[in-house]
């Protein structure tokens, strides 16, 4: 499995290198030795220009997903705000690795086909993220991901998915 990770956010580095540690877990935990898998963790500006290019939205998020084009072991792309997360932790009560590891197994369900647009793909998803984090983005109610940004929902073609 390989496991690529940079960090464009100047206090980043540590966090890029502990989610790479987790995204390679989580990868095995799921089944995907083979898997090759693309980290980036960023600032909310950079998340946001990403958010704009590709999904038309002109926002702050806190984690993207940019699956690949076509079948094999590349996954896809990553990439977590971390500015989004210090403050979501904050809010909710958690360590800010808790809520690292909460957006990468967001992020990495999406890229292996997981979604929550509607409620029966929402309860599968939420299953997927408990069974990886304990407490998932996504509400096993189906009313989509509970996080401080609420800007789930997938993008146009070859866009992003948060």
């Amino acid at each position: 499995m390989t496991v690529l990770v940079r960090s464009e956010h100047a206090r980043g580095a540590a966090a890029a290198r502990r989610l790479a540690r987790r995204a390679r877990r989580y990868l095995a935990v799921l089944g995907r030795s083979e898997a090759e898998l693309s980290l980036l963790v960023v600032g909310d500006r950079a998340i946001r220009a990403l958010n704009r290019r590709w999904r038309r939205k002109d926002r702050v998020t806190d984690v993207l997903s940019f699956p690949a084009a076509g079948p094999g072991p590349l996954l896809g792309d990553v990439v977590i705000s971390l500015d989004t997360a210090r403050r979501a932790a904050r809010q909710a009560g958690r360590t800010l690795e808790d809520e690292l590891d909460r957006y990468l197994a967001h992020g990495l369900l999406h890229l292996l086909g997981h979604d929550h647009e509607r409620p029966i793909e929402a309860r599968r998803m939420a299953v997927a993220e408990d069974a990886l984090v304990g407490e998932g983005m996504v509400s096993a109610a189906g009313g989509g991901p509970g996080s401080a940004s609420g800007s789930r929902s997938r993008s146009g073609r070859g866009g992003g998915r948060t």
